[in-house]
């Protein structure tokens, strides 16, 4: 267990690595409510959903743990698969999968948690999930139009941490790392390399900048992942942004649930659900991250009032198949998930081999529109490179004028006749 100040000890604000604490506030849970549900949670991890399927691969590929150390997120962490060495132990991989290995000496960061990798298929390399994780040659290979940051978000940072775009809102870059790295993120120039430091002292700079700009009512709290961080240090981070009193909103931008549900614990939550409003965005990517356990992690966060939206980037050969994108939002319903965006892949450097064209975007949201219930259909948005912010797209509905009638197209491509007389 981790070790807990005195209140009145009066501890200074230091730099902190991720095995420190943050000095204690008037806004932490009692020792004694923590020593409680600490216990709790080593209770709830007997209760925590394991799945057939998680059950044969712990037996097969890590016959020494236990199912409480299946369950308990920081060994899931530490047994992350790091190197293309590490992961050829659980798949086949083909000679695209290989050769970054063999040629750049595994250069590029990779992190996998071992629940994660359970859900990749040995022996397919074209796996939706499979291409989202594991590097190949292809990101070698850059194409006019890309940059290591696409978005300029470090154009738009006043001071370390934050970039403010919007005028009523921020992103707060609380940590660097992942769980999981995925291949196409937005802010792989950022993760995994140290940028964005845990800590009080490198926080306090945004905290003061947010605290002197009473125009911000909304902050992302994002990274890196910011779930990935050790509890306390998620609930000092939240305290500050929730004592500041312009501040109405907090949002938590993750991928955590997907592919870290063990993360979800019930401390985390009861951390979580002193600050409200608080709403949570979660990184879904593919049907087959649907699990028993996401589920349940889900669940949880939802049953404590929080508003769960998800976030999806389409990806050429994984995702961008109507019948694909059908399935996923409609079992993100189902786990209590609202589809939120379907985002155009951001062209950060050696993309090309995820991008769709656009019109492939406009046919997944015409496959969506009409065909599913409206809470299963996502917003499609281009984050505009060069810092233009999210830019909305939809597919032509409006086919032009007949006199004072607007013509419509509906689902099934009739056209309807609505009165729009001009007063």
């Amino acid at each position: 267990m981790e070790k807990l100040h005195n209140e009145k000890s009066g501890v200074t604000h230091t730099e902190l690595n991720e095995e420190e604490e943050p000095p204690s506030t008037k806004c932490f849970i009692s020792e004694e409510q923590i020593l409680r549900e600490y216990i709790q949670d080593r209770l709830d991890r007997d209760k925590t959903s394991l799945s057939p399927h998680s059950l044969e691969f712990i037996k097969q590929y890590f016959p020494e743990a236990t199912e409480k150390d299946w369950t308990n997120w920081r060994w899931q962490l530490k047994n992350s698969v790091k190197t293309i060495d590490q992961l050829s132990r659980f798949i086949d991989l083909s000679d695209n999968e290989i050769r970054p290995a063999r040629e750049i000496n595994n250069t590029l960061p990779i992190r996998i948690t071992p629940y994660y990798l359970s859900l990749l298929e040995k022996n397919n390399p074209e796996q939706g999930l499979r291409k989202s994780v594991v590097p190949v040659i292809d990101e070698f290979l850059t194409s006019p139009g890309e940059a290591s940051d696409p978005l300029s978000e470090e154009h738009d940072s006043p001071v370390p941490n934050i970039v403010h775009r919007y005028p009523d809102r921020v992103l707060f870059l609380a940590t660097g790392f992942c769980s999981a790295y995925c291949r196409y993120c937005t802010r792989s120039h950022m993760v995994a390399k140290d940028k964005c430091h845990i800590g009080t002292k490198a926080w306090e700079p945004a905290f003061q900048y947010i605290q002197n700009h009473p125009e911000i009512r909304d902050v992302l709290v994002s990274g890196g992942d910011p779930l990935t961080m050790p509890d306390l240090h998620i609930d000092y981070l939240l305290s500050r942004l929730r004592a500041i009193e312009h501040v109405e909103i907090i949002r938590i931008g993750t991928k955590v649930p997907a592919v870290l549900p063990q993360r979800i614990t019930r401390s985390l939550v009861n951390i979580l659900r002193k600050y409200h409003p608080l709403f949570i965005s979660i990184h879904f990517t593919h049907p087959d991250e649907l699990t028993p356990e996401v589920k349940e992690a889900c669940e949880r966060l939802a049953n404590a009032g929080i508003p769960l939206g998800s976030q999806t980037v389409l990806l050429k050969g994984i995702n961008d198949d109507v019948a694909v994108m059908k399935k996923l939002m409609q079992g993100l319903l189902k786990f209590r998930v609202r589809p939120y965006y379907l985002y155009q892949c951001d062209p950060i450097l050696g993309s090309t081999h995820f991008r769709t064209p656009v019109e492939k975007g406009l046919e997944i949201i015409r496959g969506l529109r009409g065909h599913t219930t409206g809470y299963a259909v996502p917003q499609y948005v281009i984050d505009a490179p060069g810092g233009g912010g999210k830019i909305p797209l939809l597919p032509d509905y409006n086919q032009g004028r007949d006199g004072e009638y607007l013509l419509l197209k509906n689902y099934e491509n009739k056209i309807f006749r609505y009165p729009d007389f001009k007063e």
